[in-house]
């Protein structure tokens, strides 16, 4: 008797299955809800099943499982996540909490994004060096390389940091909305170089509409959102976010810089900061885990197992080392207590998310290739599973407050 043959509905039904048991029983089998959050454990799943290891020790069952259709229907659906997880990111910037600070956030920000900035691109041409352009994606310039394997050294991921500040009771102190005011910064400063990174010269005309019509249509939605009933404003914005994106992509600067300044320009409370935070909350749950497995079927080892974790290693040294250097210069112009530099160094290196929203970007455009692209992701997991340990640590040595 024939079997029955799987529909390409069931098979879409069957990897979603996998995609949202499976990491949240390795996380509770291994017992480290207070230490790694599920999105870690999620992103490392995604790895483990991709093709360079699920693909190689169980080519026929991943091969069934993510068929073509398969993994473009979940390409898809993590698309869409992304893009409202990159607008939330651009909506829950303080950038009013670090204007009230400016001088301090200023200074901080600028010491915290530049020194991992310039570090990550000496670690980027050390890779040039020992693995020549295999690093580089077919359609990037030196130039673009090393400037974005830069801001991936450099970005913080500010939705997860804002997660472990809430884990660790951080998060409504004094300490947490200072560090959260240096990552608003930062990400705003990134998003720009990341903008100016994929300019298009075949399509500079289109790019140059696009940052001229975007204020002028920013503020009329702005106009358009005061004058709205509340329980009206969010599918106006869902709108707008769909239409910034596009034109965004239209223009070359891909749909993610879209989204991100999408959220950027809008006001958090005029959707209400709790609802804010539980549409957050729901699409971390519901969404982002297709991303992170569509990210892992993107992972390649071209390069060779060793060569890409040990450019992983070499990354995370310098995205640690350089925000760890950046906050104690800060903290010595600033004149800080012992220990606070360390502390806020070590929140402030998260990367998680936003840096694999960042690499996406690059590897989209051909910036990077396939193995550089598997080592900043390998460099996210670590950073951010350091981050809580080495908080606690920190603050436990010294003493440091929550003030």
């Amino acid at each position: 008797m024939n079997s029955v043959p799987v529909t390409p509905s069931e098979l879409l039904l069957l990897a979603l299955a996998v995609i949202f048991i499976v990491p949240w029983v390795i996380w509770k089998a291994l017992r480290i809800p207070r230490t790694v959050p599920l999105v870690v454990v999620q992103i490392v799943t995604g790895i483990l099943l991709g093709p360079g290891i699920t693909g190689v020790l169980a080519p026929e069952w991943h091969g069934a499982l993510f068929t073509d259709q398969t993994v473009g229907s979940l390409g898809t659906l993590g698309m869409w996540g992304v893009v409202l997880f990159v607008f939330t990111a651009g909506l829950e910037l303080d950038l009013g909490g670090a204007w009230q600070r400016r001088r301090e956030a200023s200074i901080t920000a600028a010491l915290a994004l530049g020194m991992p900035f310039l570090i990550g691109i000496g670690a980027a041409l050390m890779l040039l060096t020992l693995g020549g352009n295999g690093w580089i994606g077919a359609k990037g310039t030196v130039v673009q390389f090393t400037a974005g394997m830069g801001m991936a050294c450099a970005v913080t991921a500010l939705p997860i940091l804002v997660l472990l500040l809430e884990q660790m009771q951080l998060l409504n102190t004094k300490l947490g909305q200072r560090v959260l005011a240096y990552a608003s910064l930062d990400d705003v400063a990134l998003w720009g170089l990341l903008s100016l990174v994929l300019l298009d010269w075949e399509r500079l005309a289109r790019q140059a509409g696009f940052l001229i019509v975007f204020p002028i249509a920013a503020l009329l939605m702005r106009r358009l959102l005061a004058r709205t009933a509340e329980a009206d404003r969010w599918p106006l914005v869902m709108f707008w976010l769909a239409v910034v994106a596009l034109a965004a992509d239209w223009a070359g600067l891909h749909f993610m810089v879209g989204a991100f300044l999408a959220g950027l320009v809008i006001d958090a409370a005029m959707l209400g900061k709790a609802r804010v935070e539980q549409f957050r909350g729901a699409i971390l749950l519901a969404l982002m885990p297709i991303f992170f497995l569509s990210t892992g079927l993107r992972t390649g080892w071209t390069m060779g197992g060793w060569a890409i974790i040990g450019s992983a290693a070499l990354l995370l040294a310098a995205a640690v080392g350089g925000k760890l250097l950046g906050t104690a210069m800060a903290g010595r112009v600033l004149g800080w207590a012992k220990g606070e530099a360390l502390t806020v160094g070590w929140l402030l290196q998260t990367k998680a998310l936003i840096m694999i929203v960042f690499a996406n970007v690059l590897l989209d455009r051909a910036i990077i290739s396939d193995a550089a692209f598997t080592a900043l992701l390998l460099m996210a997991v670590a950073s951010t599973v350091l981050t809580m340990p080495a908080v606690r640590r920190v603050m436990a040595r010294n003493g440091v407050g929550a003030g």
